[in-house]
């Protein structure tokens, strides 16, 4: 068939909006007369504002994959299965109680950074895969889904949609940072908000669509089977705490005006999620109750009824064009259409972000300068871009690739922020014990959409079906959490009272002389911890952070030299840290 041009003409006015609002943004960033570096361009100079801070925070879960899929599950499933909204509510409220404020007061500038700071650059390093993985297939899955929606509604080719949708998203964000970003999610959420609001009168008063009421005819609502009830508490569990150790998250509270800002913003945006879901829920409702072969569906477009399995996750664009008059379901599918493209932009500078601060500045380049950051930040979004485009075009189950690495980042990561944050005994040994155990038992759990077999069958296990009805996620999670806690506490005691000798103190975190801790010595009273609070406005960072390899090997010269020349236990002894003494 031929493109809709019509609706082609939609989506490029709504792509436009959203470029001219994100270059702008990025001019407005340059015009403030901030000092362009890297920090600035990944906070937005830690000065986003009440307003501009509740939508972008919001927009942290509320994007294209948000409201596709909560009109997905109402209508497949029923509202009792519609645990999105709920649970990445839940998620904001949880992390900006426990989280937000102490990351915020910390002056963090990615969510890795109280990790190489305890654990080492290594193991930062090494939490950075689940982390990368999950913000690169969370682009590639709702670019490849809004490829999916303009191919079906507007007949355009997927690829085509696919590509030009990454290069806008890509562009804006390669000059702006996250002041575009911000600014283009106050656009996104106006659009969504306004587009499918505008579409649901027409849709519920359509003559093919029936009453929505609940009644014995009509039950939208389902009931819960309890065969699924650990399956049930095991996603809600993982929405809500799964949802919070993402850069996309960290990056809106890194970047408020103080703490409280930060902490405030969660919960604004918090209210903001189960808002912006209702008319989503609204128009699966309507599709639930839709006789759709009295439909343009089945009458024009000769399409099957019932809607085949593979066209189920587009039912909020076939509401939008088929129970909509053509002006409105074109207006809404460009706002949808925007926003979905926006969505990927803030998981593109999350990833290109840690790459550039946590593992090119911190592990490659401790001297790297902020132009030579910025330059690598660029480059790394562009690549980051390229690299979801792909797999949204080659890769048929993305979708199932981001789910399994949502299951990593609640298994691996959360216990991982939790002891970070809260625990300050917990240390490298313990982080990578917990690391291994959590993708071990993960993965040994099986994964039915990406063929991953099922080496532990824990139980309630459902042989018909190959799933997991045991709540396993939320085990393994504990698990990795356990054998942190029990791995760092017990290595400590051994060293501590000389029962292992220093020697096998491989990665310098407990006994064994770490130059690190010779060097904060010398900063003096800015010495800060995991949990250490500041009353400066903007933070401030560990000063470890800023130390390079050079800084460390001279300072242990100098110390070393000092030791010879005076030849004093004692005098030596005022050079070492506390616990040395």
């Amino acid at each position: 068939m031929a493109v809709h041009v019509a609706g082609l003409v939609s989506v490029i006015v709504f792509y436009l909006l959203i470029l001219l609002v994100g270059l702008w943004a990025a001019r407005k960033s340059k015009r403030s007369g901030q000092e362009e570096d890297s920090e600035n361009v990944m906070l937005a100079g830690r000065n986003i504002g009440v307003v501009v801070g509740v939508f972008t925070m919001t927009a942290t879960w509320v994007g294209g994959g948000f409201i596709n899929g909560t009109a997905e599950v109402i209508y497949t499933d029923g509202f009792v299965w519609c645990q999105a909204p709920f649970g990445y509510a839940l998620s904001l409220v949880f992390g900006g109680y426990f989280f937000a404020e102490r990351m915020r007061s910390q002056g963090y500038v990615t969510m890795l950074d109280p990790f190489q700071q305890k654990y080492g650059e290594r193991m930062g390093g090494l939490l950075y895969i689940p982390a990368l993985l999950g913000e690169v297939f969370w682009s590639a899955a709702i670019l490849g889904a809004l490829g999916a929606t303009l191919s079906v509604i507007i007949d355009l080719d997927i690829k085509t949609s696919i590509i030009v949708s990454a290069c806008v998203a890509t562009f804006y964000t390669l000059f702006g940072g996250l002041y575009s970003v911000a600014y283009t999610d106050v656009v996104q959420l106006f659009c969504i908000f306004i587009g499918l609001w505008l579409s649901i009168p027409f849709a519920m008063t359509h003559e093919a669509v029936g009453d929505i009421t609940l009644n014995a005819t009509t039950n939208w609502i389902h009931e819960l089977d309890p065969k699924y009830s650990g399956y049930y508490i095991d996603s809600f569990l993982l929405l809500i705490f799964g949802g919070i150790p993402w850069q996309v998250y960290f990056q809106r509270v890194l970047s408020a005006k103080s703490a409280s800002n930060a902490q405030m913003l969660s919960y604004v945006a918090a209210v903001g999620c189960i808002v912006m879901s209702i008319p989503s829920v609204l128009i699966g409702a309507v599709a639930t109750v839709t006789d759709w072969n009295a439909t343009d569906y089945a009458i024009v477009d000769h399409r099957p009824v019932p809607i085949p399995a593979e066209d189920i996750k587009l039912i909020l664009p076939m509401v939008l064009q088929y129970l909509s008059p053509t002006w409105v379901s074109f207006f809404g599918l460009g706002a949808v259409s925007a926003a979905v493209m926006s969505s990927a932009d803030s998981s593109i500078l999350s990833a290109s972000a840690m790459f550039a601060r946590n593992i090119y500045k911190l592990i490659f380049r401790q001297q790297a300068s902020e132009s030579e950051i910025l330059w690598v930040m660029r480059i790394a979004i562009f690549g980051v871009g390229a690299l979801a485009t792909a797999m949204a075009i080659t890769v048929q189950s993305i979708y199932d690739l981001w789910y399994l690495c949502s299951d990593l980042v609640y298994v691996v990561l959360f216990p991982q922020l939790c002891c970070v944050i809260y625990l300050r005994g917990t240390n490298t040994y313990g982080s990578l014990a917990g690391f291994i155990t959590a993708f071990f038992f993960r993965l040994a759990g099986g994964e039915k959409s990406m063929y991953i077999p099922t080496l532990i069958k824990f139980p309630f296990y459902d042989e018909v079906d190959k799933i997991q009805l045991f709540p396993f996620k939320t085990l393994c999670m504990l698990l990795s959490f356990i054998v942190l806690v029990v791995v760092s506490y017990s290595l400590k005691y051994l060293f501590e009272a000389g029962i292992l000798h220093r020697k096998y103190d491989v990665f310098m975190c407990i006994i064994n002389t770490p130059e690190e801790t010779i060097a904060l010595k010398d900063q003096g009273p800015c010495e800060l911890t995991a949990i250490t609070p500041t009353k400066e406005p903007n933070g401030k960072i560990n000063p470890a952070l800023k130390i390079s390899q050079e800084d460390l090997l001279a300072a242990e010269t100098a110390y070393l030299r000092e030791r010879k020349s005076q030849n004093s236990p004692e005098h030596a002894n005022n050079y070492l840290a506390p616990q040395w003494k």
